[in-house]
């Protein structure tokens, strides 16, 4: 998934098998690894990660104690342990400090999936609720004369990632490249219009892959990439609809990111329990409209 990861644990070989599942099974990318409590603090406090992976125990202070540290500091990641320990005094004390969840020792890939994708899906709610609130918020102070408060700074992935939550395709490795592609839209947009598609895929694959041989392979990939995760997004709004055609979420995000004719003709597929395997999906008109969507949230 699209979130950023550190992983702190006194074993390389743990270190390397975690990097593998996350990045491989798309459920985000890790941006630094840690082998002492201790090296772990100032790895999170630069790259602000949104999920940590801690070892419980570490030669120089154990997985609780880097945990109560860093949140002393200001830390506001999310923190899974690892441990081969399963004694109840010591996993009520982890669960006391904050952690999400455990995952156990040898480590399973299955497991490690299983409960990251947990995690994944309570960040991103928690985005979208600090979302309402925030809405909420402006709606109080408009209805009763109430001076406004800035909004506070947010990044584009902060802005994009609930939304990519809302219509089901988080999980998809595509929307690691849908915010790639909104951070350098907002960054090479200089006029607030959406830059070609062309130029924006060059960009996102010289910033995979600096190598110009390899960035023109990767071209392809990513708007493979992004079929696939528009399919996954319609087709997941499709299934809303058909259950309820009131949701909130059918009713807002398919008419305005897809051609809703494609969403109707899917949702007829669903109820016929069939599956043709041709989506129809216009990646112009859904990165125009989320860019649009980003520009709003940024303020600007």
């Amino acid at each position: 998934m699209p979130l950023s990861f550190c992983i702190v644990d006194d074993d390389a070989s743990a270190r390397r098998m975690l990097q593998h599942i996350i990045e491989d099974s798309g459920l985000g990318e890790v941006t630094g690894t840690a082998a002492s409590g201790q090296e772990g603090i100032s790895l999170i406090l630069s790259e602000t990660p949104d999920i940590v992976l801690m070892d419980l125990l570490m030669p120089d202070q154990d997985g609780i104690e880097t945990i109560l540290s860093l949140q002393a500091q200001g830390c506001r990641s999310k923190f899974v342990m690892i441990s081969q320990i399963e004694n109840g005094d010591m996993v009520s004390r982890a669960y006391k400090s904050g952690i999400e969840f455990f995952i156990r020792k040898p480590i399973n890939k299955i497991e490690v999936e299983s409960v990251l994708y947990k995690v994944n899906e309570r960040y991103a709610m928690g985005r979208y609720l600090d979302e309402i609130k925030l809405t909420l918020g402006k709606l109080e102070g408009l209805q009763f004369g109430l001076p406004q408060l800035p909004p506070g700074k947010r990044t584009v992935k902060e802005i994009v990632q609930p939304i990519l939550m809302n219509m089901g395709m988080i999980s998809e490795n595509g929307s690691r490249d849908i915010i790639t592609i909104m951070e350098l839209a907002v960054a090479e947009g200089q006029s607030g219009s959406l830059p070609p598609l062309k130029e924006l895929y060059e960009l996102t694959a010289a910033k995979y892959r600096p190598v110009p041989a390899e960035a023109a392979k990767e071209v392809k990939a990513i708007e493979q990439r992004l079929r696939r995760a528009l399919a996954a997004g319609l087709t997941s709004l499709a299934s809303i609809g058909l259950t309820d055609y009131g949701n909130p979420k059918f009713e807002h995000y398919a008419p305005l990111y897809f051609d809703f004719e494609e969403v109707r003709l899917k949702m007829k597929e669903i109820e016929q329990g069939r599956d043709s395997g041709k989506v129809k999906v216009n990646i112009k008109k859904f990165l125009q409209v989320l860019h649009l969507e980003v520009l709003e949230g940024l303020g600007r």
